[in-house]
């Protein structure tokens, strides 16, 4: 579990890949390296990870099939900035939201419009799917960034509102229009999704109503 608050920014040294699709990533920890053992979490853009080897400070992880293909992770270059953050202690403050550190899908950057201070960043979700899980004023993770949505259409589209330490102390800065990030919706929206779906109050499969309260019903009843 991981708060979305950005500790460092790290450098990749390698992704190489290995046999049946995975891949070694290598990121130089800084000094999150510091208390860092095997077997730890740390999330990279966002992207719950474990550390399975450790020379000093340079950290190397395992990435499975599936997070090369449903995250940013599998076009990562040697030189690359990355958000790191380690997993949350127990008794420590929660300054940003809970953050898994499992990434839904991925958006691309639409728009950047800046401010002077402040800046805002507008992004279209590769997955549309995903749509309804993004709430104006709700919270999302952008590259493991916990940020509030500042709003969004319900197609798709949403922008978020950023403060010069967020710019300062994270990638998002280097994300300009066309690149893209990972994006963790929020869990406490996909259980309440899940458990309606379950009663058949919101749509189910390929869209469709599951409830069976329709206007026709309804006027059926004699309403």
């Amino acid at each position: 579990m991981f708060t979305g608050l950005i500790e460092h920014v790290g450098t990749v040294k390698a992704l190489q890949p290995q046999a049946g699709g995975e891949a070694r990533l290598s990121v130089e920890l800084g000094p999150l390296a510091e208390g860092t053992g095997l077997g730890d979490s740390i999330a990279i853009d966002g992207c719950c990870l474990t550390v399975v080897a450790l020379d000093g400070a340079l950290a190397h992880f395992e990435a499975v099939p599936e997070t090369l293909q449903r995250t940013t992770l599998g076009g990562l270059k040697a030189g690359a900035k990355v958000n790191l953050e380690r997993a949350l202690l127990p008794g420590k403050r929660l300054g940003g939201h809970f953050v898994q550190g499992h990434i839904d899908g991925t958006a691309t950057v639409k728009k950047t419009v800046t401010g002077g201070r402040w800046a805002e960043w507008h992004l279209a979700l590769d997955d549309g799917g995903l749509a309804e899980q993004l709430v104006e004023k709700g919270s999302v993770a952008l590259d493991g960034i916990s940020l509030t949505v500042a709003g969004c259409d319900g197609r798709g589209g949403f922008w978020v509102a950023l403060i010069p330490e967020t710019l300062q102390r994270t990638t998002i800065a280097s994300k300009k229009e066309g690149a893209r990030v990972n994006l963790e919706t929020d869990v406490l929206g996909k259980y309440v999704l899940a458990m309606l779906a379950r009663r058949g109050l919101v749509g189910g499969a390929g869209g469709k109503p599951a409830s069976k309260i329709t206007e026709e019903w309804l006027r059926e009843q004699g309403y």
